[in-house]
């Protein structure tokens, strides 16, 4: 989704953007072959009543009120059902970023000025100032959303958020007694383990190994399973702690 223009609706201030996913997808592609033949397998949209293939305008949207029973829209139907200026980032509350939980947090967007924005300046300096995020709504493509803006040396971020209904939190809350030393040796074990968050550490493993292996295939070498530390297996809590902090960092 590269380049969409929309714009910011601050009160009566509008401000033009351009919005870019911050989100890459790292995972290395694979291709599904027939093992036979070695040859792309397809996905063909087949009805299985009238036994066709079909094409994309031979399909329409139904949903299921009972059991084999449809009521069915059109896309002309839906599009009346999106709110109004749905092309707008429209702004409706300013907050602390410390009230949302990031449980509720989904997908980030960088929001962008293809030149010099008066307005665009402004409004990154006023959230500087005051230390909030602003709450607004819009639609991305199909889908509407609620999100975030907040300031950032780069530019606007926007995240967009799950709607309660979609974050299944259980309702049971933790309000167990716990032993003292055992609390207070969990408390060094984890001022032991505290360090500063540098994400440049943090290296997707599996993928790196995955990276690895096709050019060792590539040069006709036989894949070796990683090797993982053995890890001692400790039933008391008590020991298991005391061990912890024993061991090196």
């Amino acid at each position: 989704m590269p380049n969409v223009h929309s714009n910011i609706s601050f009160g009566l201030v509008n401000i033009p953007i351009i919005m870019n996913p911050l989100i890459r997808n790292n995972d290395t592609a694979f291709n599904q072959l027939h093992k036979k033949c070695m040859t792309r397998v397809k996905y063909i949209k087949y009805c299985t009543h009238c036994k066709s293939d079909l094409k994309e305008k031979d399909i329409i949207k139904g949903y299921e009120y009972e059991k084999d029973k449809y009521i069915v829209f059109s896309k002309e139907e839906l599009s009346k059902l999106k709110p109004e200026n749905e092309k707008e980032i429209e702004i409706v509350s300013f907050v602390d970023i410390s009230q949302i939980d990031p449980i509720y947090y989904e997908k980030s967007y960088i929001l962008e000025t293809e030149k010099t924005s008066k307005a665009y300046n402004l409004f990154c300096e006023a959230l500087k100032k005051v230390k909030k995020v602003a709450v607004a709504k819009t639609v991305i493509g199909s889908k509407f959303y609620y999100c975030v803006l907040r300031f950032t040396p780069n530019g606007i971020v926007m995240t967009t958020l799950f709607f309660k209904e979609e974050v299944f939190m259980p309702d049971d809350t933790i309000d167990e007694k716990v032993d003292p030393k055992e609390l207070d040796m969990a408390i060094k074990l984890i001022e032991q383990r505290s360090g500063n968050f540098e994400i440049d550490k943090y290296q997707d493993e599996y993928q790196n190994n995955i990276k690895n292996a096709i050019n060792d295939k590539l040069n006709g070498k036989t894949i070796k399973k990683v090797k993982k530390g053995k890890k001692e297996s400790v039933s008391d809590l008590f020991t298991a702690l005391e061990k912890s902090l024993k061991q090196k960092k």
